[in-house]
């Protein structure tokens, strides 16, 4: 098997990739067809918003108790139990649209129920792929798992936009519903080793303690945790601002919009696949600041491209850089820690990545309204930078320490 793709030799993590692929490509789907669905009930800017916001709020607010629960229970039946909660509510969503009784207040429940099961999802999700590969392959097997990530990116969006087309937004609905069934089956097929022996006397508060201690007194750990948070917070800049960048200022619509996250997507694939043919997680420091240092430079591009065209020359490299920068960053923390330790940390991991939607979306809008989208994304490439720099500092202090 090709070097960039020796993680799916191992039988559990070849069954988990395609599972998860089938089912990504039905959740991008539900993604595009619920924001059309919301647009369509409310003709709202600010119901899209809401929608998102409550959708990526959980994970914010119950990451830590979703480590601790990885922590104590079987990973593998946590994520049967979570795609089991996504395809409930799926199809409740289906049923709602197919038989025209569906709401925006029924959509926004239903997004706020999905953001809460995909709080426990993520960190579950990370924390298992340690158990399906050796350490060795642990880098190609967290590459893989971003490239199909990507991949559904890309494919997802469009396939919802012909379904919405010509089946409308309930079929989509109903597709992704039968998408979970594709990563059911699988964990069905996989074995995974059990939880870690832990102190029943233990309370959740403890265990709690526990994992922020550990975050915070390990240095290395600490520091990739908030150079996670502070470019996932600038990265957010993309889903915030792209919109106005394709339609007020390129005058390129929605099509303009998809045009660009395509083209990110496309970027993001490029980085995964160069990062899966390492055969080695030595020097992932150096690919973190290289591609944190990429990400920070094309932002600034981007900020001031003069047309459509060059915006979207541009954004391959923004997806190369802050994805690389993410799976890289998602390699090093889990080589760090210690297995009983992995859902606790996990659990803080996604708080610095999916947890920053919200928080990023509301202050880089709000910088937006005031100053201007250019502006904005400008300081979000300074911001990377100056993360750049000090996670520079940071690891030559580490180095002369040792």
């Amino acid at each position: 098997m090709s070097q960039a793709f020796r993680a799916l030799s191992h039988r559990s993590f070849r069954l988990y990739a395609f599972g998860l692929v089938v089912s990504l490509i039905g959740t991008m789907m539900h993604n595009t067809a619920q924001s059309w669905l919301v647009y369509r009930l409310t003709k709202s800017e600010l119901a899209l918003g809401t929608t998102v916001f409550v959708n990526h709020l959980p994970a914010l607010l119950l990451g830590p108790i979703a480590g601790i629960v990885a922590d104590r229970y079987s990973r593998r039946r946590i994520v049967l139990w979570t795609q089991s909660l996504f395809l409930i509510q799926a199809v409740i969503l289906a049923t709602l649209t197919l038989t025209g009784h569906v709401t925006w207040t029924w959509v926004l429940i239903l997004a706020a129920s999905l953001g809460v099961v995909n709080a426990f999802d993520v960190p579950t999700r990370q924390s298992l792929i340690p158990q399906l590969v050796p350490k060795d392959d642990l880098l190609n097997a967290i590459a893989l798992n971003s490239l199909g990530f990507q991949m559904a990116r890309l494919l997802g969006p469009s396939l919802g936009g012909f379904a919405i087309a010509l089946w409308g937004e309930g079929v989509c609905f109903a597709l992704n519903a039968a998408s979970f069934l594709a990563v059911l089956l699988v964990l069905t097929r996989i074995d995974t080793p059990g939880p870690p022996p832990i102190d029943e006397a233990t309370s959740t508060g403890q265990r709690l303690r526990e994992g922020l201690h550990y975050a915070w007194t390990h240095a290395e750990v600490r520091d990739h945790l908030i150079l996670s948070a502070a470019v996932n917070i600038c990265s957010a800049s993309v889903l915030v601002l792209g919109p106005i960048f394709a339609d007020a200022l390129f005058h390129q619509g929605p099509r303009g919009f998809g045009i660009l996250i395509s083209g990110l997507a496309t970027g993001a694939i490029v980085g995964m696949l160069g990062l899966a043919s390492r055969d080695q997680q030595r020097k992932l420091d150096g690919v973190i600041l290289i591609s944190t240092i990429l990400a920070g430079v094309a932002f600034l591009a981007f900020s001031q491209a003069p047309s459509f065209l060059t915006a979207l020359a541009i954004t391959p490299l923004m997806g190369y850089g802050y994805m690389r920068q993410n799976a890289a960053t998602n390699t090093r923390v889990q080589t760090m820690i210690p297995d009983e330790m992995r859902g606790r940390v996990m659990g803080f991991y996604s708080m610095t990545v999916i947890g920053m939607v919200p928080l990023g979306g509301l202050l880089l809008g709000s910088l937006a309204a005031a100053a201007g989208p250019r502006l904005t994304m400008l300081l979000c490439g300074c911001g990377c930078l100056l993360t750049a720099a000090w996670y520079c500092s940071r690891d030559w202090y580490r180095w002369n320490q040792r």
